[in-house]
C-alpha cells in the first residue's frame, strides 16, 4: 500500500489546472490523510482542524483551493448523488447481484464526472461516516467558509439560487419529488390502494406543494416565513402520500404478495426520507450539521448498496414474506390441539402410510426396468408425486411434509409478540406441532410396515417371489445402516421437504396474486365449457388445493430427480424419507424371512429408520421456522424470549410435547374453530 503524503506535500500538490483524474486523485489522497489509520474518529477530526489551520495560514493556497473547487463544481454534477444515490435501479435479484458484484470486483476510476461513482473512492468505508458525524459545529462552520468564496455567497438575481449548493439541493428535491409522484401514479400501486386513499389524490397535489416551496425559497429566501410554511405543508403532504401508499400492503396480504411492488413501496419510503434530509439541509438553522448528517448517511448507504450480503438479506426477507404468508394459511390444517384431533391425525396418517406401502412396491418394480439415471429418477419422482397427490386428495397425510408449512403458521402468531401471552401461545403451538408429528409418524409407520409385508406375502403366494430378492434385501439393510450415511441423507431429505414448501408457497402466492381462481370462475371460455356452477366449484377447489398439489408434486420429483442430477456431477446423494425407508426395511425383512430377526444388520437398519424421522422433521422445521421468523422480522431479543420459554416448558411439562390434553385449551378454541374444513374435489 502506497504511503500517504504529509499535509504540507498535499497542500503544495493542489493544481486547479491539472487533468480531471489528477484533480480527483488529489482529493482522494487528502481524505485518506484525514482518515489516517481509520481507528479513532476524534483523531480524524483533529486532522480536519489541522488542515483548516494550515489553510488559514496560507492565503495563496486558499486562492488555489477556491479555483480548484470552482473547477470541481463545473465538471461534476452533484444532483444525482443527493437525489438518487442508494436507490437500486432494478428489482431483479440476479441483475442487481451482478451489478453489485462488478462494483466489488472491478476497480473504479477517478476519471469520471459521475459523482456517485467518485463518491465510493472519496469515502469508501463506514469509518468515514463516523468521523464526519463527530465533527463539531465550529469545525463545520470553518469548513463551510473554506469551501465558499472569501466574501461568502454572492448576491444572486431574484428568482435564482443563492449558491451552487442551494441550486443542487433544489434540483435534487425536484428529482426526488418527481420520483415519489411517479411511484404514486404507477398503475400497480394506484390500483391496489384503498378507495379512500385513491379518492384523496394526495400524489396529485404533491408537485404543487413542492413548487410553492421552491418559489418561496428563490423569491424570499430559505429562512423566510413563507418558505418555512411551505415546507410544513410539503411535509404534511408527504406524510399523507406515505400513508396512502401503505394501504397497498393490506391488498397484498389479502391477494398475494409481489416482490416488485414491495420493492417499490420500500423505495418510496426511502425517497420520502431523502426528501426530508434535503429539506433539512436547505431550510434548517444549522445547515452545516444537516449537511454532515446527509453525507454520513450517504456513506452508509453506499456501503449497503455495494454489499452483496445486504442484497441477499433484503431479497430473502421479501421472498420469506411472499412464501410464509401462503404457507401459514395452509399449515393451520396440520396442527392438532386436543386428543380428538390427535386421534384424527393418527387415522389420516394410517391412510397415508398404507398408500406409501403401495409406493414402495412400485418403487422396487421400477428397478426391474433398468432405466438410465435420469429416467430412473424421473420415474421414481412420478411414482412419489402420484401417491403423494393421492394421499392429499383423500385427505390423509404424510408426516414429514407437515413441518415446512406448520412452522410459518406458528410464527404468524408472533406478529403481535408484545401482546400479553403471545410467547406462551407460541410455545403451546410448538407442543401441538410436535404431538402432531408423533401422531403422523406413528400412523405412517404403523400402516406402511404391515401393508408392505402383506404385499410381499401376496406376491410370494401368487408369483412365488417376494417384492425383492435376497441380494436386494441385503443391499437395502446396508443402505439403511445407522452407522452409514443415513443421518446425512435424512438431513438432506429434510432440505428437500423444506424446498417443496417454498415452491408451494410461491405458486400459491402467484395463483392468488394473478386472481386465477377468479379467472376460472368468471372467464367466458371456462364458463362456456364447464358451466357457471361447475366453474365456481373448480375455482374454489383450486384455490384451496393449489398449495397442497404443488407441494406434493414438487416433493415427489425432487425426491426422484435431485439425487440423479447431483450424481451427474459426481455427488453421491440419496433420499431417506422415514415412511419410505420403513417400507423398504419391511420389504427386506419379508424377503429374508423370520431369520432376519437374528441378523444385526436388520436392527441397525431399524435404528437408522428411527433416526431418519426426527432428522427429516428437525431439518425441514428448522429451515421453515427461520424463514418465517425472517418474514415476520422477529428481533434477536424476542427470539431469546421464545427460546427461554421453550426451555422452561421442557423442564416443567415435558410430556406436553408428547401427548395431547383431554380437551382443547380455551385460548385456542376460536383459532381452531375458524379453520375451514378439508375441501372436496369438484364433481365433473
Amino acid at each position: 500500500m502506497a504511503r500517504t503524503p504529509d499535509l504540507s506535500t498535499l497542500l503544495d500538490a493542489i493544481d486547479p489546472d491539472a487533468p480531471m483524474a489528477q484533480r480527483h486523485l488529489w482529493l482522494i489522497d487528502l481524505l485518506q490523510w484525514v482518515r489516517g489509520d481509520a481507528r479513532d474518529p476524534a483523531a480524524s477530526v483533529s486532522r480536519v482542524r489541522l488542515l483548516l489551520d494550515a489553510a488559514q495560514a496560507r492565503p495563496d493556497w486558499r486562492a488555489r483551493w477556491q479555483a480548484w473547487w470552482q473547477r470541481f463544481q463545473q465538471t461534476v454534477d452533484l444532483t444525482p448523488l443527493l437525489a438518487d444515490f442508494g436507490f437500486a435501479p432494478r428489482t431483479a435479484f440476479m441483475s442487481e447481484f451482478g451489478h453489485r458484484l462488478r462494483r466489488k470486483l472491478l476497480p473504479g476510476t477517478p476519471e469520471t464526472t459521475d459523482l456517485t461513482e467518485l463518491f465510493a473512492l472519496l469515502l469508501p468505508t463506514r469509518f468515514d461516516a463516523r468521523w464526519i458525524q463527530a465533527l463539531d459545529r465550529d469545525t463545520l462552520q470553518r469548513l463551510r467558509l473554506l469551501l465558499l468564496a472569501p466574501g461568502g455567497p454572492k448576491d444572486a438575481p431574484a428568482g435564482e439560487p443563492d449558491s451552487p449548493w442551494q441550486a443542487a439541493l433544489l434540483d435534487a428535491l425536484t428529482f426526488s419529488i418527481s420520483q415519489v409522484s411517479a411511484t404514486g401514479f404507477a398503475s400497480e400501486i394506484r390500483t391496489r390502494m384503498s378507495e379512500p386513499a385513491r379518492a384523496a389524490r394526495s400524489f396529485h397535489a404533491l408537485p404543487a406543494h413542492y413548487e410553492s416551496l421552491r418559489r418561496a425559497v428563490l423569491q424570499q429566501g430559505a429562512r423566510s416565513e413563507a418558505a418555512q410554511a411551505a415546507a410544513q405543508r410539503l411535509e404534511e403532504q408527504l406524510e399523507r402520500c406515505r400513508q396512502d401508499a401503505y394501504t397497498v400492503y393490506a391488498h397484498l396480504e389479502a391477494h398475494g404478495i409481489s416482490v416488485g411492488i414491495v420493492f417499490r413501496l420500500r423505495q418510496l419510503r426511502e425517497r420520502i426520507l431523502r426528501v426530508r434530509q434535503l429539506m433539512d439541509c436547505l431550510l434548517t438553522e444549522q445547515p452545516d450539521r444537516a449537511t454532515a448528517a446527509l453525507i454520513a448517511d450517504l456513506v452508509n448507504t453506499g456501503q449497503d448498496q455495494r454489499s452483496v450480503r445486504a442484497l441477499i438479506a433484503s431479497s430473502t426477507q421479501l421472498t420469506a414474506a411472499k412464501v410464509a404468508e401462503r404457507s401459514a394459511e395452509s399449515g393451520e390444517h396440520y396442527i392438532t390441539r386436543d386428543a380428538a384431533e390427535y386421534r384424527q391425525m393418527v387415522g389420516k396418517a394410517l391412510g397415508g402410510g398404507a398408500l406409501i406401502g403401495l409406493t414402495t412396491w412400485v418403487k422396487f418394480g421400477l428397478y426391474g426396468l433398468a432405466l438410465s439415471a435420469f429416467w430412473g429418477g424421473f420415474a421414481a419422482g412420478l411414482n412419489y408425486a402420484f401417491f403423494f397427490v393421492l394421499v392429499h386428495l383423500l385427505h390423509w397425510t404424510v408426516a414429514t411434509k407437515q413441518p415446512a408449512v406448520t412452522a410459518p403458521a406458528m410464527v404468524a402468531k408472533l406478529r403481535e409478540i408484545r401482546a400479553p401471552g403471545a410467547v406462551r401461545r407460541f410455545v403451546d403451538e410448538v407442543a401441538n406441532l410436535l404431538r402432531s408429528q408423533i401422531a403422523a409418524i406413528i400412523g405412517n409407520v404403523g400402516a406402511v410396515v404391515p401393508v408392505v409385508l402383506l404385499i410381499s406375502l401376496a406376491l410370494s403366494w401368487g408369483l412365488g417371489t417376494p417384492m425383492i430378492d435376497a441380494e436386494k434385501a441385503q443391499h437395502v439393510l446396508h443402505d439403511m445402516h445407522l452407522l452409514g450415511p443415513t443421518a446425512l441423507f435424512a438431513a438432506f431429505t429434510g432440505v428437500l421437504l423444506f424446498a417443496s414448501s417454498i415452491v408451494a408457497g410461491w405458486v400459491e402466492n402467484w395463483f392468488v396474486f394473478h386472481q386465477l381462481d377468479s379467472a376460472v370462475r368468471h372467464n367466458p371460455r371456462f364458463t362456456r365449457v364447464l358451466g357457471v356452477a361447475r366453474a365456481a366449484r373448480w375455482a374454489d377447489w383450486l384455490r384451496q388445493n393449489v398449495s397442497g398439489l404443488t407441494a406434493n408434486i414438487s416433493l415427489g420429483f425432487m425426491l426422484g430427480l435431485v439425487p440423479a442430477v447431483l450424481g451427474f456431477f459426481g455427488v453421491n446423494a440419496e433420499v431417506r424419507h422415514v415412511t419410505l425407508s420403513a417400507g423398504q426395511v419391511a420389504a427386506a425383512a419379508a424377503s429374508l424371512g423370520p431369520a432376519v430377526l437374528h441378523d444385526p444388520a436388520f436392527w441397525w437398519a431399524v435404528a437408522g429408520v428411527l433416526v431418519i424421522g426426527p432428522l427429516n422433521l428437525a431439518v425441514s422445521f428448522y429451515l421453515a421456522f427461520r424463514l418465517a421468523m425472517k418474514a415476520q422480522a422477529i428481533s434477536d431479543v424476542n427470539r431469546g424470549r421464545i427460546n427461554a420459554a421453550l426451555r422452561q416448558r421442557l423442564r416443567r411439562a415435558p410430556l406436553s410435547f408428547l401427548w395431547p390434553p383431554r380437551r382443547r385449551d380455551d385460548a385456542h378454541d376460536e383459532d381452531a374453530d375458524s379453520q375451514p374444513p378439508a375441501s372436496e374435489p369438484p364433481k365433473t
